[in-house]
């Protein structure tokens, strides 16, 4: 195993993220701790080190003195200088490229991807109720600053803080070698110096907290901005989004102006401490000296250390700062990612087992978590191999009882079942296995024209995949395309959610994947209103065929691609109102009926936001 896989960077947690700092951070390093540990060893042993050289320095200069100017290379002195000369060469060269070594190529490679693989993980289990309720910049801002602010961490704490209290540490015991009297005003200074670093960081970590929230939002208000840049153009409201981005931007300059000024002052006054410090050991040191009670050495060693911790204080005090700004973003995007907003699979859930395709909704109540809205009371039964339409007018429930069949929701109360399989005790990757979907809304990958068919089932051969786009009128119009990277055919790439192509294209795309991934079940949530009517009338077979055996909701405002349902249900303020045939709705002459009559160009007339 080679030094750089001595930590696993995705070691997968099966537990939540906590929501408290120390408890977070804890869950980000788990596995890791081991090298940490290790790391943080040769940066303490570098550490003393420090305070060695100086006293070793010290000690040549005593032998210099003893010895005088023709005696310092004699026989007796030999052992010592070689000493001395390979203690500057090898040992400390080694301790310092130890602890380099373990934290520059075992620890720091390996933070950053095992904290963001650990945080994508978790954030890709929530429910979609998580993403709706922020922005998708936003959250992918959050990851990479938690990441990379806790990499920082680790880093600094291991290479300047470690690194730092074990040089205190041994300058400590060095000046106490030396007397007493010279390790008092440091303990003193100490003391002036951990006071007052402990009342600032812990403003700054405040601080940064709130720059780390309002960097976010701008990240997340542009993202937004230039995920709907066609909208933006179409109504011309570029004025109105560099507006609106701009104020995010004056808050981001007002929260950083905050952390300026208090990091300014405290880097004031350290760096005043830090030139008080020799000031103290030096003049303490030659107090003794003129009483006979410390040699010429001791004064080089103090004077050498007392340099060595006021250079290392502007330095240490600068990655303190730093170190808190992090501690800061952790914080405050434990906030947001740590969130629990999931629907979780049940203790014990299995697989789910689709032989015949039967759904029964049982009194299925669904609101949002609102007093209205949803669906309310739901009974219906769809029986193996049924093509089932769905109609009513937007806010009439249709999208949410298919939500609640693919479980992206939860059902509040009643229960469905497939095959009589309650949905809720089986696991949720195995439920949307069994269902294939296309929606109004096709989602695109900015990945290749093939790794978005093959999405639908990536195991399956060129040839099938190629079959599936044929079968969905996709296969001549893929051929056509070209990226800007010169890619052409299926290497085509489509541009973020698929902009580069048409409504119509994207359907087919969408389609063809459902068609290749051949479940069961399937869901056509206004498959076909993209394309205009030659184009649907051209898929309209193959989409039949493509239905074939399996069990069909397929939900429509364009009634005429209802007519050859099994079935039509119309659902009106989250409750099934009618049910039956086209022919023998139409008889009834009930909503459906007028629907039909109110159509313009095939499509019913919509009232309300679903």
């Amino acid at each position: 195993m080679r030094l750089a896989d001595v930590i696993d960077p995705f070691h997968e947690m099966d537990t939540p993220p906590p929501q408290r700092l120390g408890a977070f951070i804890r869950w980000c390093l788990t596995g890791a701790w081991p090298a940490l540990f290790a790391a943080a060893t040769f940066s303490a042993l570098a550490g003393m080190f420090e305070a060695g050289t100086a006293w070793i320095l010290g000690r040549v200069i005593d032998t210099a003195v003893d010895s005088g100017p023709g005696g310092f290379f004699s026989a007796e002195n030999l052992g010592p200088v070689l000493w001395a000369a390979a203690f500057f060469m090898l040992i400390r060269p080694a301790a310092f490229g130890l602890s380099a070594l373990s934290n520059n190529y075992i620890v720091m490679p390996n933070i950053t991807p095992l904290v963001l693989a650990r945080l994508n993980r978790w954030t890709l289990g929530q429910s979609v109720s998580y993403f709706d309720d922020d922005f998708a910049g936003r959250i992918a801002q959050k990851q990479m600053q938690t990441a990379n602010a806790l990499a920082s961490v680790v880093s600094e704490t291991i290479s300047a803080v470690v690194f730092a209290l074990a040089s205190l540490a041994g300058s400590l015991a060095l000046l106490g070698a030396i007397h007493p009297l010279v390790m008092l005003p440091f303990v003193l200074w100490l003391g002036v110096y951990f006071t007052l670093v402990c009342w600032y960081l812990p403003r700054i970590r405040k601080r940064s907290s709130a720059r780390a929230g309002a960097r976010a939002m701008v990240s997340g208000q542009v993202v937004d901005t230039i995920t709907n840049i066609k909208t933006v153009k179409l109504f011309a409201h570029a004025t109105q989004e560099d507006s609106a981005a701009r104020e995010t931007m004056v808050e981001l300059r007002e929260r950083s102006l905050d952390f300026g000024r208090l990091s300014a002052g405290f880097r004031f006054i350290l760096m005043f401490l830090a030139g008080v410090l020799p000031v103290l050991l030096i003049g303490a040191t030659l107090f003794l000296w003129q009483g006979g009670e410390a040699s010429a050495g001791d004064i080089v060693a103090a004077g050498s250390v007392s340099v060595r911790i006021a250079q290392m204080t502007g330095w240490v005090s600068f990655t303190l700062m730093g170190l808190y700004a992090n501690v800061g973003e952790i914080e405050n995007g434990m906030h947001t990612l740590a969130k629990v907003v999931r629907i979780e699979d049940a203790a014990g859930a299995t697989d789910l087992n689709v032989s015949r395709g039967e759904i029964v909704f049982d009194d299925v109540g669904f609101a949002y978590g609102r007093e209205t809205g949803g669906v309310e009371g739901l009974q219906l039964t769809i029986a193996p191999g049924e093509k089932l339409g769905i109609v009513g007018a937007s806010g009439a429930g249709k999208s949410t009882l298919v939500s609640l069949l693919l479980r992206l929701y939860d059902a509040e109360t009643g229960v469905i079942r497939i095959d009589g399989q309650d949905i809720a005790q089986v696991t949720q990757d195995s439920l949307r296995r069994q269902i294939g979907t296309v929606t109004q809304e096709t989602a695109m990958f900015n990945r290749s024209a093939r790794d978005n068919i093959l999405y639908g089932r990536p195991d399956a051969t060129e040839e099938q995949m190629i079959a599936a786009a044929e079968k969905a009128e996709a296969h001549e119009f893929i051929l056509s395309l070209e990226d800007a990277r010169g890619r052409t055919g299926y290497d085509a790439h489509l541009g973020e959610r698929g902009v580069k192509l048409s409504g119509g294209q994207r359907q087919r795309i969408a389609l063809a994947r459902a068609i290749l991934k051949d479940a069961p079940i399937l869901v056509l949530d206004e498959a076909t209103s993209a394309l205009d009517s030659e184009v649907e009338a051209s898929i309209q077979t193959a989409l039949h065929r493509v239905m074939e055996g399996k069990t069909v909701l397929a939900i429509a405002h364009r009634l005429s691609t209802l007519s050859e349902m099994d079935r039509i249900v119309v659902l009106d303020q989250g409750r099934i109102v009618e049910s039956g045939s086209h022919d023998a709705l139409l008889a009834r002459d009930g909503l459906y009926a007028r629907f039909w009559h109110r159509q313009s160009g095939g499509f019913i007339r919509t009232e309300a936001a679903e």
